[in-house]
């Protein structure tokens, strides 16, 4: 199949899928109340999901994965390119499943890696846009290494969009807002009823369920972490239990440095930035709606204002 048709299917598909689950969620939510505009999904979209996205693919294919591909003689081991592309696909889904837990667990475990890492546990209102929610130099990391492997070893080029659309699709159906039982499936398939856990605020979840596919690899390993009940519903029982950043840029900078966000705001130079995009909007706004008499209602950034504890002072900010 030309790759521009296999690539127009997948992306239907994708289509069809974002469609159904934003439904399902409407429908048949795991936490009841949740606003499908809440708090960073303009981030999440506009920032992680499409300007991040874009720009990683070029350079993880361009500059990273291409040059090693053509510096180097990789024909002595391409031994999966006479494989069937169904048995291709189910190859790198599953290894690249294992070495995402892995990874994944290290994370959680590290100090320096939790940094990079911790971005994409800062929303306190998960849904199936949470997913793209990662740090830039987490998704290097992860899609370089998952796709070198399927270049580098001589794959069908079909693998590469498949794989991705099958990413995509679980990536959002794990951290979609929605109430599914899986029954014993659960113990092979991963599903929200298990990964939302691990975006919830709770110490016995903060080194448990760090599968992503196959939910299969925490029970092999001894980090399931399934009470049979939700997690509470309040904005302290999920996300992250200290200040984190809302701007996209300044997520970036909290990795390299902790500050405060709500204390910059005394700097007049930093006040313009952080209220610039929402000012724009506001003036569009009034522009389309030309002289409307009831003005546009732009809600400002939301910031923490409770000063954290001394605790995190010392253990988070230092």
């Amino acid at each position: 199949m030309p790759q521009d048709k296999l690539l127009a299917i997948t992306t239907t598909i994708l289509v069809c899928w974002v469609i159904f689950i934003i439904a399902w969620e409407r429908i048949s939510p795991y936490r009841k109340g949740l606003a499908f505009f809440r708090e960073g999904f303009w981030v999440d979209l506009v920032w992680y999901t499409l300007i991040q996205s874009y720009f990683l693919k070029i350079l993880i294919f361009d500059y990273l994965i291409a040059p090693v591909q053509h510096h180097f003689n990789w024909s002595a081991i391409q031994f999966v390119k006479d494989w069937p592309i169904a048995v291709q696909v189910l190859f790198f889904v599953v290894t690249h499943d294992l070495y995402i837990y892995l990874f994944h667990r290290f994370q959680h475990s590290n100090k320096t890696f939790w940094r990079i890492h911790e971005a994409h546990h800062s929303g306190k209102e998960v849904d199936f846009l949470s997913g793209s929610r990662s740090h830039a130099i987490e998704i290097i990391i992860n899609q370089t290494i998952e796709f070198a492997p399927i270049i580098l070893l001589g794959a069908d080029p079909a693998v590469i969009p498949i794989k991705a659309l099958l990413d995509a699709m679980f990536g959002m159906f794990i951290h979609a807002n929605v109430k599914v039982k899986l029954g014993k499936f659960k113990y092979f398939l991963n599903s929200p009823e298990l990964h939302l856990w691990h975006h919830a605020n709770y110490q016995e979840v903060f080194h448990a369920n760090f599968s992503t596919k196959f939910a299969v690899w925490d029970h092999l390993f001894g980090t399931a972490y399934d009470p049979g009940h939700a997690p509470g519903n309040k904005p302290e029982n999920w996300g992250l239990g200290y200040h984190y950043p809302k701007d996209y840029f300044l997520q970036h900078a909290f990795s390299l440095k902790r500050f405060h966000e709500p204390d910059l705001l005394k700097y007049p130079w930093f006040k313009r930035y952080y209220y610039l995009r929402p000012a724009l909007l506001s003036a569009f706004l009034r522009i389309f709606w030309k002289k409307n008499s009831s003005k546009p209602n732009v809600q400002q950034p939301e910031i923490y204002n409770t000063p954290l504890t001394s605790h995190q002072q010392k253990e988070i900010l230092q």
